[in-house]
């Protein structure tokens, strides 16, 4: 039953989004893991069209923010505001309150803003002026920033990079499916397609797949292999800075939801590895020599993998 609603998001999102399985897959896998994602590509290529597909296959409430170097925290979370009649304040929840959030170009906002999401992704509140307000109960965040410039924008510090459940990149389409999209777009199909987007799944069904997940049995054998992976980074030569804690413990958690979606209820080593990937890559801070020759976070997830038995 997992996998056949897995199944359908990914037929269905892949009706609106051309090519881009990899990604629609791990975003999949962030969301039913409880996490959240940073969505990295070069401008054009429907990172805001894959998060609003998303929310409408789900039938999850939608927003999105443009982040400016002049976003305030309060235009995220929201504020109190005085009611002159009833002469008291109350709180105005700001967009930051809905189930699937696209935070946009995350990185061109100053740090005092980025943070302000920091406590509604760990723990799904905000607190404002003393009091707590919950968040929606599938609140998920996909950030997205832009490659190719840096000018006017704000590098996330480590801690709230280690806060994204995985850092999925979104990369140009073949050329078979770059006609598709063209092909699409001159018969007009595109938009029809937006329209008639179908419902996969509802609260009740999110309930129960996130239920049946739980059950997926992950065995001391691939703790020990998630464990010797974050410690073999912590101990590579290309890396000041590698695997946390936390980010073992994301792998294993995502590993045991890719194992559900895959339609078995056990993992395996394949699980672990595939997504060594999109959970490592944004944690691990190169050195400056290994940065000098041409090194990258991800030959370094790689370099990790292969020096790490794989359990049989």
């Amino acid at each position: 039953m997992t996998n056949e609603i897995f199944d359908k998001l990914r037929n269905e999102i892949g009706k609106i989004i051309v090519g881009q399985h990899s990604a629609i897959e791990q975003i999949l896998v962030a969301f039913f893991a409880g996490g959240h994602v940073l969505l990295e590509g070069v401008p054009g290529l429907g990172k805001t069209l894959l998060a609003r597909t998303l929310a409408q296959t789900l039938e999850l409430h939608f927003k999105r923010i443009q982040f400016t170097p002049d976003l305030m925290p309060s235009d995220i979370i929201g504020t109190n505001v005085f009611d002159m009649v009833e002469k008291k304040f109350y709180f105005v929840a700001g967009p930051l309150f809905s189930d699937i959030l696209l935070a946009d170009e995350i990185n061109r906002t100053p740090p005092k803003t980025q943070a302000a999401l920091l406590q509604a992704m760990e723990e799904k509140e905000v607190t404002v002026d003393g009091l707590s307000y919950r968040l929606p109960s599938h609140f998920f965040v996909i950030a997205t920033q832009n490659p190719i410039e840096a000018e006017g924008t704000f590098p996330m510090p480590e801690a709230q990079l280690d806060r994204f459940l995985m850092k999925v990149r979104i990369n140009y389409p073949s050329h078979e499916e770059e006609m598709d999209l063209l092909r699409r777009s001159r018969d007009g199909q595109i938009r029809q397609q937006l329209e008639s987007v179908q419902k996969i799944a509802d609260a009740s069904n999110l309930a129960h797949t996130l239920e049946t997940l739980k059950s997926i049995r992950i065995e001391d054998p691939i703790l020990e292999y998630v464990a010797r992976l974050a410690a073999a980074s912590r101990r590579s030569s290309l890396l000041a800075l590698g695997a946390s804690p936390r980010a073992a413990l994301n792998l294993a958690q995502c590993a045991r939801v890719f194992a559900g979606l895959r339609g078995r209820d056990f993992v395996t080593p394949d699980d672990v590895k595939d997504l060594a990937l999109p959970v490592f890559r944004h944690r691990f801070i190169l050195k400056a020599e290994a940065e000098i020759e041409g090194q990258t976070q991800d030959r370094a997830v790689e370099s990790v993998l292969a020096q790490v038995e794989v359990p049989r």
